[in-house]
């Protein structure tokens, strides 16, 4: 297929699933259930962390952990003390075990402390179209009290030929804003054309299908392949396309 084609296929996708009523059953679905914009960041932040395995049980558990913090996710991670923590301790979603959302929530506790919000702690590192080390540098700092702390195993590092889906879905959110309501925009240092492909077996398996990913493997050189053909179609907002591709493989619907 040309270029061309596909682009149009993927516009088409796009249209059909970028909506507010395809997110019911997707985590992003968590963050809308929010309007300022730390809380926003938060559960917007464990909702993607939390997010491999079947999407309902996906909400379901981000749902649990947020009423642990009363649903009110910032002032909870202002204030809490060890005393509020110790529920957590019995937290378990697949690998992420108690243990790792309590260093989570310290670690978030000192971030908002040093940074006032999850984007400026990001935006210390960035510099335009270098996301990858962004996001590998900001992971240090995350785990800097422990660089050997279980919980490193639940964030990618571009750096090291991870896909880093959790926390480019996170930034897809948090950045891109097309009036649509689904994604947020908050986040106003970033561009949505520095932005890279949240990669999953669905997304892989309709790029490939559609002649747009050759590499075989899921990757950080697949999700950078991935993404410079994204942006021959559009380099403003090649994102969008995330919907489209999602949405097609998630629906087993590849049709032209």
């Amino acid at each position: 297929m040309k270029l061309e084609e596909i682009k149009s296929y993927l516009e088409q996708q796009h249209n059909k699933y970028n909506r507010i009523d395809f997110i019911e059953n997707d985590p992003i679905l968590i963050p809308h259930a929010f309007t300022r914009k730390e809380d926003i960041e938060i559960s917007g932040f464990f909702a993607a962390t939390f997010a491999w395995g079947q999407r309902i049980t996906i909400i379901n558990k981000t749902k649990l952990f947020l009423s642990m913090m009363d649903n009110d996710p910032f002032q909870f991670i202002i204030h809490a003390k060890s005393s509020d923590l110790k529920p957590f301790q019995k937290f378990v979603h697949r690998t992420f075990n108690g243990d790792d959302a309590i260093f989570l929530i310290k670690q978030l506790q000192i971030i908002y402390q040093k940074h006032g919000s999850l984007e400026n702690s990001f935006l210390q590192y960035h510099q335009p179209k270098q996301l990858p080390t962004t996001l590998a540098n900001w992971k240090n700092e995350l785990l800097k009290s422990n660089q050997e702390h279980h919980c490193k195993k639940h964030f990618g590092n571009p750096l090291e030929n991870s896909t880093a889906k959790r926390l480019l879905m996170f930034f897809r959110w948090m950045v891109r804003n097309d009036k649509r309501g689904v994604d947020f925009g908050i986040w106003k240092h970033f561009k949505p054309s520095e932005l890279y492909i949240p990669l999953d077996v669905h997304t892989g398996n309709v790029s490939r299908m559609l002649g747009l990913l050759n590499r075989p493997q899921n990757d950080w050189k697949s999700v950078d392949e991935l993404t410079q053909a994204l942006r021959k179609m559009d380099a403003k907002d090649p994102i969008k396309y995330d919907f489209a591709l999602f949405g097609t493989g998630v629906e087993g619907e590849l049709q032209f």
